[in-house]
């Protein structure tokens, strides 16, 4: 029987939350039914690259030199009709997008030579309230207009989809929802006790451990965690606090750093592969992002048994139930933030319950081999739908 070929595009191949998604469910998907392969950008940069992880798994990766991620004219017609070829050629049953750029140019490239099936996920819109009017406008209208021979649009939370509802990209009836899922137990049992690793880390190991893991971005917000700190470090002064991860505004938060004389206190580790290990020598994480799809770290820190304190934000409000499994905290609200922090600190009880509580809603709800399942029984919904059997 011939498999299903699926192409996923994708801007790029940094370390991210829907490259992750993208490159676990090409290795994933059942190989005995599905031949899936990965197009993308050659950008990466100071967040890092999984290209080397991609081709060490055997997943099938063309890069177009063309498809980048800033708006660029020439460049993007020249990767759409490279991409229209490349389909042409390929003959896939299904493009699968993924990213804003990606999921504009692969989705109209794949009308163009006629795919069967064409899916976008939305890992999170590329607009969102920080932006220029005019940019977040054009955004807007360029979904609008791939939304019409777009077969289905696989939001990652259900506050994702009502976003594009609300901006009218789509009828209802074009969305599912399906959770950016993770490797549960990879989290729940990691390979290195996390007292070797705080030694390994220069932390004593009765020192609390505050962290996140995430990009020094605007989106990602590292000012607001280094100012957290500082006033947890009032109360807690024992405290450390760990930040996993790199990109471009790493000297201005180095800076702040040290204007707020943190710099014994806290470690900025830069790209890490170890995040279980790291997770697991944290006391609370905190995540200080202004816009979210939804974080595959958040439900990572849960399968860690880590009481999670995190903004409120998109599909951040949909996996933590505030005073439950985690809490929820306004943005920019760095002082509510810290008292939340220090009360966990200051309550092993509340911290390991919060902790159970989370391990059990990531248990149950973002298992990667039910993201898998659901991924493969929409493909064949949709091919059945168009009179292909495969």
């Amino acid at each position: 029987m011939a498999k299903i070929k699926v192409i996923h595009p994708i801007t790029r191949l940094i370390i991210g939350g829907a490259q992750q998604n993208t490159m676990e469910t090409c290795t994933c998907l059942n190989r005995n039914r599905f031949a899936a392969q990965i197009i993308s950008g050659p950008q990466t940069g100071p967040e890092g690259e999984i290209i080397s992880e991609v081709r060490k798994r055997g997943i099938p990766l063309t890069i177009i030199p063309e498809l980048v991620r800033e708006v660029h004219p020439v460049k993007d017609l020249i990767a759409l009709q490279k991409l229209a070829n490349f389909f042409k050629k390929e003959k896939p049953h299904i493009v699968h997008t993924h990213s804003s750029k990606a999921g504009i140019l692969g989705r109209w490239a794949a009308r163009m030579a006629g795919v069967p099936v064409i899916i976008h996920t939305v890992h999170g819109w590329g607009h969102h309230s920080y932006q220029k009017s005019f940019v977040r406008q054009l955004y807007v209208f360029l979904e609008k207009k791939a939304a019409p021979f777009t077969d289905m649009l696989i939001a990652v939370s259900n506050l994702t989809m009502q976003m594009g509802l609300k901006d009218r990209i789509g009828t209802e009836k074009k969305y599912t929802v399906i959770h950016s899922c993770i490797n549960v137990d990879e989290f729940c049992a990691p390979s290195v006790d996390p007292a070797s690793l705080k030694k390994e880390l220069g932390i004593p190991l009765q020192r609390p451990v505050v962290g996140t893991v995430s990009r020094l971005s605007q989106q990602k917000n590292p000012v607001d965690f280094v100012r957290m700190a500082a006033l947890v470090k009032q109360a807690v002064p024992e405290c450390k606090f760990l930040f996993v991860g790199d990109g471009a505004l790493r000297a201005q938060t180095e800076a702040l750093i040290a204007r707020l004389n943190l710099e014994q206190d806290m470690f900025i580790l830069g790209l890490r592969t170890d995040i279980p290990e790291l997770l697991s020598c944290m006391d609370v994480f905190t995540l200080t992002s202004l816009w979210e799809g939804l974080p595959r770290v958040i439900p990572q820190a849960m399968a860690a048994g880590v009481p999670v304190v995190a903004n409120n934000v998109d599909g951040s409000a949909e996996v933590i139930q505030d005073g439950v499994n985690g809490f929820l905290i306004p943005p920019h609200n760095v002082s509510i933030m810290a008292e939340r922090v220090i009360q966990l600190l200051n309550d092993s009880t509340l911290r390991k319950d919060m902790g159970l509580r989370g391990r059990q809603t990531a248990l149950r709800e973002f298992s990667l081999n039910d993201m898998i399942r659901k991924i493969e029984a929409l493909y064949d919904d949709l091919l059945s739908g168009r009179g292909i059997e495969v």
